[in-house]
């Protein structure tokens, strides 16, 4: 009974969603899944941590600096509660455009049976923009005759734009999940706050869908002696979608203690023109795990023909506070990808 109706909360979760914006993407989410569903929240049985810095296409004037930061931990007498705050910057160096947003995060754990249990998560915080409008050029400010242009503009758009906007924004997710395998879905922006620069515009910040799995394969438990002790097999997919843009990434990895390396195919399955591409990148990532502290790195090879970006690198860094508590139940489980403590 519990897994229809857990079932049934998912379908209709993805059901009533119409989404339109892009909101910052990290291709390490699997190390770091709380930048994507709230409902990771507490899902350790000790506090958790982290930082990642995504650095998208250096070198050129189109580059994006995001980070993403995160503390949470279980609560309750059960620890069948978590609490966690999250923080989010995102820079373009071009425009000067400048994004931040704090959110405190709650999530509840339901076991459904001895091996699944079912997670549900709430994020609500403040998000800030601003952006330097002194660096955009009205036509009042050309002069057609001798192509002078002056500092300053009459037109009403221009005196009119904010610099800065601050907006309230919630989101929700939910999670299924076992010791080797995991199920989410996330939606972001449920209340669309407006986003607009203008005094009496309204644009409102499209909701972010986010479908998610995982799962460890035990290569021990095949009998492949070729392989040292503990290596798992991972496998990760996420399908994101935002108003008219959605990705697909696929990937896999080698866990073989403590090290993962793997590969994730980020593609476009529907694409907008004729000149669309499938797949957009090949990402290659690796992590360490050194005693509580995991350090990853991922580098996203463009396959498009967008030219010479010099990729994308990301660099995370995550720490579990304290140690498992033996007398903990066993309802709270370590994440399979680079959570193995």
């Amino acid at each position: 009974m519990k897994l229809k109706l857990v079932l049934y909360l998912l379908l209709t979760f993805i059901s009533i969603v119409e989404i339109k914006a892009q909101d910052p993407i990290f291709t390490q989410y699997f190390l770091i899944p709380e930048s994507l569903n709230p409902a990771f929240t507490g899902t350790l049985v000790t506090g958790y941590t982290g930082l990642i810095h995504r650095s998208q296409w250096p070198n050129d004037n189109r580059r994006i600096d995001t980070e993403y930061a995160f503390i949470n931990t279980p609560m309750g007498p059960k620890k069948d509660m978590g609490l966690g705050l999250t923080i989010t910057n995102q820079r373009e160096v071009f425009t000067e455009y400048n994004y931040t947003q704090i959110n405190g995060v709650y999530s509840y754990n339901v076991n459904i049976n001895y091996d699944w249990r079912l997670r549900l998560g709430l994020e609500a915080g403040y998000g800030h923009k601003n952006f330097n409008f002194s660096n955009l050029l009205f036509e009042d400010q050309i002069n057609p005759n001798n192509g002078t242009i002056t500092s300053g503009s009459l037109d009403p758009s221009a005196m009119n734009y904010n610099n800065k906007i601050s907006f309230l924004d919630i989101s929700s997710g939910l999670l299924l999940y076992s010791d080797k395998a995991w199920f989410g879905a996330s939606l972001k922006h449920l209340n669309q706050p407006n986003i607009a620069f203008t005094e009496y515009s309204n644009v409102p910040l499209e909701m972010f869908l986010s479908v998610h799995t995982g799962y460890s394969f035990s290569l021990d438990e095949s009998h492949m002696s070729f392989f040292p002790n503990q290596t798992n097999l991972l496998f990760t997919a996420n399908y994101i979608r935002q108003s008219q843009y959605n990705r697909l990434d696929i990937g896999t990895a080698l866990d073989f203690k403590p090290f993962i390396i793997g590969v994730l195919a980020a593609t476009n399955p529907q694409g907008k023109s004729n000149n669309s591409h499938l797949l957009t990148s090949l990402n290659f990532f690796s992590s360490i795990q050194l005693n509580r502290f995991v350090f990853g790195y991922s580098y996203d090879a463009n396959t498009s023909k967008i030219g010479n970006t010099q990729g994308v690198h990301e660099l995370s860094l995550t720490w579990q506070i304290g140690r498992e508590c033996s007398s903990c139940e066993n309802y709270l489980v370590k994440h399979p990808w680079g959570r193995n403590y």
